[in-house]
């Protein structure tokens, strides 16, 4: 959505703040109440302090179009964002934080390896990591941590059926590592002093160290695995052997561990939210039961196709996701001057992207605070309105293993489901959340478990 270049550009509004804080507060409080808010109040494009910085926001279903522009692609980039992450590494580049053709080539490399083939043919090994966690973890009559739960589970599945390994003693370290460079180096939401703190260094060292072993382990086996049948891991390495430009030694750490860094937060996060909302609603509940009990007590083999029936699940997750939604705001760098809604935003200045406001707005959801799951069904299909629904980002760093996540989520939810009875702490337990590093449910939140639904 832009003005023509002879059109006079409109004087971008302030959101009013508090003296220093300015919106921090606000947008710590609840990021996306706050956009919607001021989008309300000021259209889509505005600006907001925090902490004595002021950034350009433009929000809207427009704004999620432009991201899927040429325009958008031209005039945003990602690289100043992720810098520090990339410096904290001692790297030169990773995923989500190149542009134009160098994203192209690192996308293209991993595409096949986040992609939902890396699934095919795997769920019964899927379906297995997740019995044995819930058996371990989630044992009758215990509270659960619904978040740390979700993040061992994330971690051992992501690790066996994307990089052959499931280092589930360095869950606390790659979290801890993430938490810090997320907060300070990425969002800037902390100071930079953090990162001489004992605890994080020491983590910091755990995960290089995990990088050098799974490093040691792809170079010893490198060749023996055809081209078709290497897992994500496995095509990096041989990237980095047989190119070593596109994937030098010095990004083999960053590169190879991160799949646990995408999924811990991002996937355990909605999956937490996801339980939470599921018990929330016994009709709800009621019907994943139904469908999961169908689907894995006929006795037949499960395959990636059967995610089809499974509606229900996978309409819950999709709600959650666009009421939980683990990327609010998008954030860039202008790359040169352009326009916006008639709003002038000038190069270098950091803009953040408010996709995901339109999820909250009537205009495109029918009774937007409503946990509803036919929203999804034809014909109102409500996501599909153009610019709507965003739980994957926009624009060409557009999630590139959403096909994975969408069956791995849909799959262990449903067993999940299927294995056990759990409930909230109370039946008027209202879900508490966090923002830092991303949002979603407060690492307090836990479910108790009543008992076993059915063997594995």
């Amino acid at each position: 959505m832009t003005v023509t270049e002879s059109a006079p550009a409109k004087l971008t509004p302030t959101v009013r703040g508090i003296p220093l804080f300015g919106s921090a507060l606000e947008m710590g409080r609840d990021p996306a109440a706050f956009l919607v808010r001021a989008y309300r109040e000021h259209g889509p494009v505005f600006r907001m302090k925090l902490l004595g910085r002021t950034y350009t926001v433009i929000a809207g279903a427009d704004a999620a179009e432009f991201m899927n522009s040429r325009e958008g692609r031209e005039c945003l980039r990602s690289k100043e964002f992720w810098q520090g992450m990339v410096d904290e590494y001692g790297s030169t580049r990773t995923l989500t934080g190149e542009d134009g053709e160098s994203h192209k080539e690192l996308r293209e490399l991993m595409r096949r390896g986040y992609s939902r083939d890396a699934i095919k043919g795997r769920v019964p090994e899927l379906l297995e990591i997740t019995d044995r966690v819930l058996e371990r973890d989630w044992r009758p009559g215990s509270a659960v941590p619904v978040v740390q739960g979700m993040q061992y589970l994330v971690t051992e599945q992501l690790g066996e059926l994307l990089t052959g390994t499931a280092p589930r003693e360095y869950v606390p370290d790659i979290r801890l590592l993430t938490l810090y460079v997320l907060n300070v180096l990425v969002t800037r939401q902390r100071p930079r002093i953090l990162l001489q703190h004992p605890k994080y260094k020491k983590a910091k060292a755990r995960v290089f160290e995990l990088g050098d072993r799974m490093a040691a382990d792809l170079r010893a086996r490198a060749g023996q695995t055809p081209p078709e049948e290497r897992n994500l891991v496995e095509d990096i390495m041989a990237a980095h052997l047989e190119r070593p430009g596109v994937i030098p030694a010095e990004d083999l750490t960053l590169t190879l561990t991160g799949p646990y860094v995408a999924g811990l937060d991002t996937v355990a996060n909605t999956t937490a939210a996801f339980v939470y909302a599921v018990l929330k609603h016994p009709e709800v509940l009621a019907q994943i039961r139904a469908e999961a009990d169908a689907l894995f007590g006929s006795g037949a083999p499960v395959t990636e196709d059967d995610v089809r029936r499974l509606p229900a699940t996978r309409y819950a997750l999709m709600e959650t996701m666009r009421l939980y939604p683990v990327a609010v705001t998008l954030i860039r760098t202008a790359a040169k001057d352009f326009e916006f809604a008639g709003h002038t935003v000038r190069a270098g200045e950091m803009v953040y992207i408010g996709t995901c406001v339109p999820h909250f707005m009537e205009e495109y959801f029918a009774e937007p605070e409503k946990f509803d799951l036919t929203r999804y069904e034809k014909p109102r299909s409500e996501h599909l309105k153009p610019g709507a629904y965003s739980p994957y980002g926009r624009g060409p760093h557009t999630c590139l293993g959403k096909s994975f996540a969408d069956a791995q989520m849909a799959l262990s939810m449903a067993r999940l489901f299927h294995r056990l009875d759990l409930e909230l702490e109370s039946p008027g337990y209202v879900l508490k959340t966090k923002t830092a590093p991303t949002p979603g449910p407060s690492m307090a939140f836990k479910v108790r478990v009543k008992g076993l639904r059915r063997k594995g």
